[in-house]
């Protein structure tokens, strides 16, 4: 899910369970609408094998931390370590950490102990939030608790199903504290890793410009000969008034591109079979515009892809097959 949230760019998920990870992951990995339309921003999925309770530098510089479900899994021994990997070593902005309110078990017909086998145990209320209390009080956090799944009517005093503390740092991480005790070795395996396209990749960025630079001259190249074509049909009997008219007016062009101004200079034409139509004009679409940000860069992307005048001022169609068939 988190994958979907533009705001993303660096996503790692963490597990002690390899075979989960690869039977999953395949969810991760880009769609071919990803290829076709990039998006802006640049996002790289990374999974690993490994335990909370080791630290491993691939894991630092995260804005944010998600243990959903997850520390009622742990060992003592484990549980004891996992907030100093999470809270003191890996130090990021918020923790999210979820786990089940063993208050709310009653509730579930057929479970007399855990919810689940590997569950180590299962905290109440006052249990849970006692251990985020201190643990956000040990390494400068602030906790709130909230929770998901709420109990029938007439019995609210269970509290939530699965109970939730959101841990924010008090104070951002200074340069000397990021450096201190840092290990060098990395003790995490990586199992996957997905660098989704992005227009931030110049390959990318040049494949979308081409694309968009095309689909405008040809809307371009087509509104000048259906204008041509009408003007022509309006004097079909008269050779000289047709010649004279084979320049449709400008008025006529701009109307059909949704009353686009475009200065003289900028006008696209028509000579024999050939159709011109200027970059400038072409730049000035939104969406050329927006994927180029300057005159300069759009020639630089387009150069060697698209057909172009011998000065390498517009776009060039060549219609002579496209009259023959019609």
């Amino acid at each position: 899910m988190l994958k979907f949230c533009s705001c993303i760019e660096v996503l790692a998920g963490l597990d002690i369970c390899t075979s989960i990870m690869k039977e999953k992951m395949h969810r991760l990995s880009p769609l071919p609408v990803d290829y076709l339309q990039p998006a802006e921003r640049s996002l790289t999925v990374t999974l690993h094998h490994g335990s909370v309770a080791h630290k491993d530098p691939c894991m630092l510089g995260f804005d944010l931390v998600t243990c959903i479900e997850l520390i009622e899994h742990l060992e003592e021994s484990e549980l004891k370590k996992f907030p100093e990997v999470v809270f003191g070593f890996m130090a990021p902005s918020i923790v999210v950490i979820s786990t089940p309110n063993s208050e709310f078990n009653p509730l579930f017909p057929g479970v007399t102990l855990f919810r689940h086998p590997d569950h180590k145990f299962e905290w109440n209320r006052v249990q849970f939030q006692s251990w985020a209390l201190e643990t956000a009080r040990r390494y400068d956090y602030l906790v709130e608790f909230t929770g998901v799944g709420h109990p029938p009517t007439g019995m609210e005093n269970v509290g939530f199903c699965t109970q939730i503390g959101v841990f924010v740092r008090k104070h951002p991480q200074t340069s000397e504290s990021a450096q201190s005790e840092k290990p060098t070795e990395g003790v995490y395996k990586t199992v996957f890793k997905a660098v989704y396209p992005s227009l931030k990749d110049e390959k990318y960025l040049q494949n979308a410009v081409v694309s968009e630079v095309i689909f405008t001259a040809q809307i371009i190249k087509q509104s000048l000969l259906d204008c041509v074509i009408s003007e022509h049909e309006e004097y079909n009997d008269d050779p000289a008034e047709r010649k004279s008219k084979f320049q449709p007016s400008m008025n006529y062009f701009s109307d059909n591109l949704g009353k686009l101004v475009v200065e003289k200079s900028m006008e696209p034409f028509v000579n024999g079979h050939v159709v011109y139509i200027p970059l400038t004009t072409i730049f000035s679409f939104p969406k050329v515009n927006q994927l180029c940000g300057t005159f300069e860069k759009l020639c630089k992307l387009i150069a060697g892809k698209v057909t172009l005048s011998s000065d390498g001022s517009a776009v060039m169609f060549n219609t002579e097959h496209e009259n023959e068939e019609n």
